[in-house]
Formats: structure tokens, sequence, C-alpha cells
């Protein structure tokens, strides 16, 4: 019987992938390690180091000096896709307070910081009364502090929520309201209170700005140098000097504010400003569309 930390069943896959995780990004691994991130027993430790030779043999060497398993020099993974992504991604939540040390699988963690932003504060209460309408299919009341200048003052209104977005900054509601009859993003801090659950004013299904999605084309700014141009590629993911990202027509304010092309960017300078819109036109038409579509949507609910 295994020796599991209390309320916590832990599956072999699952140490298996970290036995793999820690071959892979850190060099080795070793019964220890199993013990202290599962908390596991010795034996168990040792048959997962057994079982996941047999599952991928010749993956392996056992280092004597080290009293570890490193890497064989043919190692392939089985386990996990290493990407990047999931190394930064553990990295990132360690720099940003989100995750424990002993929660990330890092065994050596460099030294590391991020771009902080405020912490937006999101009341728990209202987010829960947010979720259970919005997986029960109802409405909600809430008091929302609008930035609109019509609307100085906090008010309650009603809204059917049916998605989260999230802009890299803060998170809002995808939701119908209620009051203005079509559909809006509420920003989650700005709800300070919500009650009273109702019918659902309309369904998500109805969002034409939340199911249509956009192509945005990007490229390197055209007056960066040859090479320059080639790391923007690079950097971005691009194949023949482009990336296509496909958005929802919903979040597309958001996406074109994070990377600069709100604006004209083949103005800016491209010190500053390295990518450009190859399809300007399709997507400044499709910004000017979204104002309208949540509001048409509502039209048919």
């Amino acid at each position: 019987m295994e020796n599991e930390r209390p309320g916590v069943r832990w599956g072999v896959e699952q140490r298996l992938e970290f036995i793999e995780f820690r071959l892979f990004w850190e060099g080795g691994v070793n019964r220890a390690d199993i013990i202290n991130m599962f908390g596991v027993s010795v034996p168990q430790a040792s048959k997962d180091l057994t079982l996941y030779q047999e599952r991928a043999p010749g993956n392996v060497e056992y280092d004597k000096s080290a009293k570890r398993y490193i890497p064989a020099r043919n190692f392939e993974p089985r386990f996990l896709t290493p990407g990047p992504e999931a190394y930064l991604s553990r990295l990132r939540s360690l720099a940003e307070g989100l995750s424990k040390p002993a929660e990330s699988w890092l065994r050596y963690h460099p030294e590391s910081d991020i771009a902080l932003t405020p912490h937006r504060d999101v009341d728990t209460a209202v987010l829960r009364a947010v979720l259970d309408a919005m997986r029960e299919q109802k409405s909600v009341e809430v008091l929302y502090q609008s930035m609109n200048s019509i609307r100085p003052d906090p008010m309650w209104r009603r809204m059917s929520p049916h998605a989260f977005g999230y802009d890299g900054f803060r998170w809002h509601s995808r939701a119908y309201c209620h009051l203005d009859a079509k559909y809006k993003d509420f920003i989650l801090p700005r709800i300070l209170e919500a009650s009273s659950p109702g019918p659902s004013g309309a369904g998500g299904e109805n969002d034409l700005g939340w199911h249509e999605r956009i192509r945005v084309e990007i490229t390197p700014h055209p007056a960066l140098a040859e090479n320059q141009k080639k790391v923007v590629a690079k950097d971005y993911g691009m194949t023949d000097n482009k990336a296509v990202l496909l958005v929802r027509c919903s979040m597309l304010f958001y996406v074109l504010k994070r990377l600069g092309l709100l604006r004209d960017a083949e103005k800016e300078p491209p010190r500053a400003q390295h990518i450009v819109l190859l399809n300007k036109e399709a997507v400044q038409s499709a910004l000017k569309r979204a104002e309208f579509a949540d509001a048409s949507a509502a039209g048919q609910a």
C-alpha cells in the first residue's frame, strides 16, 4: 500500500511523467525525488523506476557515483511532450508565486523574475456566484462599477454569463447584459457584489462575437534589416515571414492591444514595434463588426 499524502491519490502515469520530466529537464532522477514529490514509500518509488525502464527501454542509465538515473544517449520522451512551454510555464508560476517549489516539479529552479502587474482583486463570493450562474445557465444580479461616463456610480444590473476571458492582465466574464440588451465583457474586479440568481436572458450559443473567429496575420516590420526580420520570424514562430492567429471576435481588441497593433504599426519605430499586420483591412473591418455583432446577436435571443 502506498504511503500517500492524506487525501491525495497520485496516479502511476503521473509519476512516470515526473520521472521523465526530471530526466529531460534536470539530467537525472532518484528514488528520493519521487518520495519527496509524491509521498510514496521507498519500495513504491523503486517500483516506479523499474516500471519506467520497462515502459521506456533504453532511456536511462544508472550513474553509480551520483546514485541516480540519468538519460541515456538515445533518450526519447515517452510520457511527456518536452516543449519549452512545459518548463517555462512552471518557472513562471513559481516567479508569480502561483505555485510552491514542490508543486513545480523543479528541483533546480534558476533565479527568475517577471514583469509584474498590479494584483487584480476579484471577490471570491462574486466569482462563485458568476460561476454558479454560468454552470446552471442562469442569470445573476451584479453591482457593477462601469467606466462609462454615463454611469459614474456603481449600479445593480443583471447579466447571463457564459464564458471567461483573460487579456493578459485581468479576467472578465463574457455575458449577456439584460440592461443594455447585448453581449458584453464584465471585468471581474469591477463586480462589487452578486446576488439573486434568476432565469437566463440569452444563452452563449447566440453570442456571435464569442463564436466567430478572425484571422490575424502578422509579419516582421518592413523597416527591419533582413537578419532582424529572421529573428523576429523565429521569435513569433513564423513560416515564410508569416504567422496566423485565430482569434475570437470578442477577444480581438485585447489581442491587438497586447501586440501593439491597434494603431498603425508600420508608422511605429521598428525597434519598438517588431511586427505589423498583413491583413490590416480585414482585421480593422472585423474589429468594427465586433462592435455590432453583440447587439445583433442579442436581438435574436
